[in-house]
């Protein structure tokens, strides 16, 4: 199990963060109600900590070209460890593909890839993934539409643990 132990303030830095990842430390240390030298001392330890993995512009897929999402369920032909991690190799140096889970159920690997059109689709298919001598089945699904994605983390899980570890007061009568 993770290590889950930030304090309420730890919690909204990682909040604002996320929903900001361009705050100056000036801006969060005042919406954490943290002066400047604690707020920053508070994020480089989340940092160093694994808690903040990294800050990055999110891109809008269609305004850059690549406005063509397809969800890959992949079947390998057999399971030795040697050819998965070279599956898992291959695939992560691959540029279209953005996500890439190793699954139980009907397929072993689940894969988000982005692509201009359905003619780079096919050059990714065809020309990359099932080159690879190890891929069994590929099941493609295509999105119409996206409503969410890249959304934040939810965070409410640290206010329920947060609220197990203050002490009960004694009710008035």
């Amino acid at each position: 199990m993770p290590n889950l132990d930030l304090d309420p303030i730890d919690c909204r830095i990682v909040a604002e963060l996320q929903a900001d990842g361009r705050l100056s430390n000036v801006e969060l240390a005042d919406k954490v109600g943290l002066s400047p030298s604690p707020c920053l001392r508070r994020v480089k330890r989340l940092e160093r900590d694994g808690y903040i993995e990294g800050y990055r512009a999110a891109l809008r897929r269609d305004r850059i070209g690549l406005g063509f999402s397809v969800f890959l369920g992949v079947k390998l032909d057999g399971h030795t460890n040697e050819r998965a991690l070279a599956f898992e190799k291959a695939v992560v140096a691959m540029p279209e593909v953005i996500a890439c889970h190793l699954v139980s159920g009907e397929a072993d690997y689940f894969l988000e890839i982005v692509v201009p059109d359905l003619a780079g689709y096919q050059r990714f298919l065809v020309g990359k993934l099932l080159d690879l001598p190890i891929v069994r089945e590929v099941r493609s699904n295509i999105a119409i539409q996206t409503l969410k994605a890249g959304a934040p983390l939810p965070l409410e899980h640290f206010e329920t643990r947060q609220s197990k570890r203050l002490p009960k007061t004694a009710k008035k009568t």
